[in-house]
């Protein structure tokens, strides 16, 4: 029972995901903070907010109404998925699979997969493809 929930635990896909999930939530604050403290601030040089706080480049509607593309909000959520999918994987799955590798070397799985016989590539397939046609067409 315990080698099984040890091989469950230890599928690299489990443990990406929950690593992600966990980092995800932690360093989202993090991230928001600096890109409010920062990234936007540069944006308000540019752009002044309207009553709502939203900030970017405005246009005039059909209707005469005000239309702002915010900027802001786009930029935070984008520069919060980059930050946290850095620091998940680079800190988190790459030493994982780093490990795993590792650890398939020292099992021999390494030495095994290099003795699998070599597949024929896409043009081999096409020539052979080919010659096949040709010799049905023939008959």
């Amino acid at each position: 029972m315990i080698k099984g929930f040890k091989e469950f635990i230890l599928r690299g896909n489990v443990i990406d995901l929950a690593v992600a999930v966990v980092i995800g939530a932690a360093f989202t604050a993090v991230v928001n903070a600096i890109v409010t403290a920062l990234i936007n601030p540069l944006i308000e040089i540019f752009y002044v907010p309207n009553e709502n706080g939203e900030f970017g480049p405005s246009f005039t509607g059909i209707y005469g109404q005000e239309v702002v593309f915010p900027l802001g909000g786009l930029l935070t959520a984008v520069i919060s998925f980059l930050a946290v999918a850095v620091v998940v994987y680079f800190v988190f799955v790459y030493p994982m699979n780093h490990w795993k590798a590792r650890a398939a070397a020292r099992a021999g799985v390494a030495a095994a997969a290099s003795d699998e016989p070599k597949l024929p590539t896409e043009q081999e397939l096409l020539v052979q493809i080919r010659d096949l046609l040709e010799r049905q067409n023939k008959q």
